[in-house]
């Protein structure tokens, strides 16, 4: 059945990544890592471009640091750091505008989180996800993969959350139900970084052409700058 359920999540992403331009060989902050009693494979350089490695920036936005800041519109998550600096991860977002749009606070971190679909993934996709309503347990084939941060307002949960993947070719792509994902090896990197309570920020679209410029889907729905002129 896991099997299954990766390969509907995986099928419309594996023809796309050929033509995407790679880094030559995994980084080493990519490579495998055993974690929690799994082996993490490592990030296939398929999967690798310049624009998607985890990287430390100039932060340029005016959020304090500590805050998570979402751009679901580039689709990249900065972690702000002291000193105008911020660690960038490539993420893959929501489709057809599922992603959360309103500010949150981390309120859980799990290891290896175990996954259960939402009664609208069941209702509207149940050929798919019936058959994991009574959840799944953490590991190597779970949709959240290595890592989760639970997103709440005030005291309750908005079902929102940032995890890993068991689908590296997504990161960078609008595919999602609507939470953020990370490479595995991304989402322990943050989870190790934040602390409960950390605040979530989403960015309007207006603030991400201000800061980012313009990025658009590529022709196999990968994120990139816009060409000009």
């Amino acid at each position: 059945m896991l099997p299954r359920l990766a390969a509907i999540l995986l099928l419309p992403l594996l023809a796309a990544c050929a033509a995407a331009p790679v880094v030559e060989e995994t980084p080493p902050e990519y490579a495998a890592v055993e974690d929690g009693g799994f082996l993490i494979p490592a990030v296939d350089p398929l999967h690798l471009t310049d624009l998607n490695r985890r990287t430390d920036v100039v932060y340029n936005g005016p959020e304090g640091p500590g805050t998570i800041v979402v751009d679901t519109h580039s689709r990249r998550l900065y972690h702000v750091k002291e000193g105008g600096m911020a660690t960038r991860y490539a993420i893959a977002v929501g489709r057809d505008g599922l992603t959360l749009r309103s500010t949150t606070t981390v309120g859980r971190k799990v290891e290896w989180p175990s996954w259960t679909p939402t009664a609208n993934m069941i209702r509207t996709m149940p050929e798919t996800y019936a058959e994991f309503a009574g959840g799944l347990p953490g590991g190597l084939e779970n949709p959240l993969g290595a890592r989760a941060l639970y997103l709440y307002r005030g005291s309750r949960d908005s079902y929102y959350r940032i995890h890993g993947t068991i689908d590296n070719a997504s990161i960078g792509r609008a595919t999602s139900a609507g939470c953020i994902r990370l490479f595995n090896q991304d989402a322990i990197h943050l989870f190790n970084e934040v602390e409960l309570g950390t605040t979530v920020r989403i960015r309007s679209r207006e603030e991400s052409l201000e800061l980012e410029g313009l990025w658009e889907d590529d022709e196999y729905g990968r994120i990139q700058p816009a060409m000009q002129g």
